[in-house]
């Protein structure tokens, strides 16, 4: 069946509907004007911002919240940095106060990062799953970053996840999708009788070219931040990749034809001028 590609193609996560697939990180760009331009080429209207409180401020005292319009995105807190399930619970609470200082939206869900070591930055599953279970009780909305390991990736979900978030390599690898068959029992684990479960692709991606095969396996959205934040153009990158996620996401849609051993002529067989050899 046609896919009507004028219908609104929105990607639901709890309480939030967002118009763009791609979110977009705050950190490392070389200053903040930077960072807001790219968001706005980008397309996002979801932005996820580290919480912890040195970060939101700049060398030159100036505040990362100054230049963004939260009227115009919707934020997602982040406890990136958190080694273990207490600090991302800490750290997710201050988030919430922020923004329901700030009167935003976003104030009622996270995206909890707890991390294994600083040497990978891989998550630890054990302390991202016990975190899970106690911000899902304090009513939060979580989105899990994790490994591509679907069974963690079914845990998560078990335990209350409003969207887990598999790692394509490790955050701000650029490596791409390393194991895109992972990604796809997740997707058929996380999906299984719920296909609306959403399941987006966190970490390593380096270029538009990843965003668009981890659309075409079937996700549901991509995180991104190192892959604009550290382009040699950034403002390019951002662009790049918000036609990127919409080619992708299309092509999923669209369906691919067949991987085929031999050759199929696109021209018919019939009305032709000489019978074609057999050879």
């Amino acid at each position: 069946m046609a896919t009507d590609i004028i219908a609104p193609d929105r990607l639901k996560i709890g309480a939030h509907e967002l118009a763009s697939r791609l979110i977009v990180g705050t950190g490392k760009y070389a200053g903040y004007d930077l960072m807001a331009e790219s968001l706005t080429l980008s397309g996002t209207d979801c932005i996820t911002v580290a919480v912890r409180r040195e970060r939101l401020i700049d060398a030159a005292g100036r505040n990362l919240l100054d230049f963004i319009d939260t009227n115009r995105y919707l934020l997602l807190p982040n406890t990136a940095g958190c080694f273990t399930a207490d600090d991302a619970i800490r750290v997710a609470r201050l988030g919430r106060e922020i923004l329901l200082g700030l009167e935003n939206p976003g104030a009622d869900w996270v995206k909890l990062e707890v991390l294994g070591d600083k040497k990978t930055l891989l998550p630890d599953p054990v302390a991202t799953l016990a975190a899970t279970e106690k911000l899902v009780a304090e009513g939060f909305a979580v989105l899990c970053y994790t490994t591509d390991d679907p069974v963690t990736a079914k845990r998560l979900k078990e335990a209350g996840a409003a969207s887990v978030m598999p790692a394509g390599s490790p955050i701000g690898s650029g490596q791409g999708i390393l194991n895109p068959n992972n990604i796809r029992i997740c997707l058929e684990y996380l999906k299984d009788g719920d296909p609306d479960y959403p399941v987006i692709v966190d970490a390593g991606v380096g270029t538009a070219s990843d965003v668009t095969f981890a659309m075409e396996l079937g996700v549901d959205g991509v995180l991104l931040n190192t892959g604009i934040a550290h382009a040699r153009d950034p403002l390019a990158m951002a662009r790049a990749m918000r036609a990127a996620i919409e080619a992708g996401r299309l092509s999923y849609l669209a369906g691919r034809i067949p991987r085929k051993l031999y050759a199929t002529a696109s021209s018919p067989d019939e009305g032709v001028i000489a019978p074609r050899s057999a050879r």
